[in-house]
């Protein structure tokens, strides 16, 4: 389970790398992985995927969710994002693209593979970034939180003008790491069927994102 030299972020992250809770985490991901009974999911090769995709200099936006799906083949290492043979698609993804739909009156998307967003510089994010088969929420407490805790800090420090979209508790939980005042935040309910009916529907994300980086003279994003 180690984080890629090669990628943008290692320089920014490097300082987490030897403390004890990273060690102490690496070393029960690994574990976890050897067992393979449960499974963990996302793929081993697919873990720190988000960051792969979106390279440090191009994030403009942060999208957090909680943790990888727990159904087999659906978790792909971008939050709320599964391979594009999927279906059907995982509930939340489902009103995460009704959301869509209704903000921006675009048709559907193809699939559910979120790749074209992390390209563009949107950082797929969950709060913890591994989890047993079957067993949501199974990895907590493991030193993940302690991890993406400092990715968000990083971010909000050396950044300006970010939108960061916490989407559930969990996802919220970090906006007190963040200075609403260099950044834009958007909170909502959870997408899940269970909550989003509660304020998620109706949120706006995709559209205000939008139009704060226009007002920023930045490119926008291609929902």
């Amino acid at each position: 389970m180690n984080f890629p030299s090669d990628s943008t972020w290692y320089p920014i992250l490097v300082d987490q790398f030897n403390t004890p809770y990273f060690l102490s985490l690496q070393e029960k991901v690994a574990q976890a992985y050897l067992l393979s009974d449960p499974l963990v999911f996302p793929p081993q090769d697919q873990l720190f995927k988000a960051f792969e995709l979106c390279p440090w200099e191009d994030l403009c936006v942060v999208i957090l969710g909680q943790d990888p799906y727990p159904t087999k083949g659906h978790a792909n290492g971008l939050c709320f994002s599964v391979a594009s043979d999927v279906r059907p698609l995982p509930k939340s993804l489902v009103n995460i693209f009704k959301e869509r739909k209704n903000d921006l009156a675009l048709p559907d998307l193809k699939n559910g593979d979120l790749t074209h967003w992390a390209q563009q510089g949107v950082l797929l994010l969950n709060s913890v970034l591994t989890v047993h088969e079957g067993q949501a929420d199974s990895h907590k407490n493991w030193g993940w939180e302690q991890f993406t805790d400092a990715v968000i800090e990083k971010i909000a420090s050396n950044k300006e003008n970010m939108v960061f979209i916490l989407w559930g508790a969990k996802a919220q939980a970090k906006a007190s790491r963040i200075d609403a005042t260099k950044h834009l935040i958007l909170k909502a309910v959870h997408p899940s069927p269970l909550a989003a009916h509660r304020g998620f529907f109706g949120s706006k994300p995709f559209s205000k994102t939008n139009a704060f980086l226009r007002m920023l003279g930045k490119q926008e994003i291609q929902w």
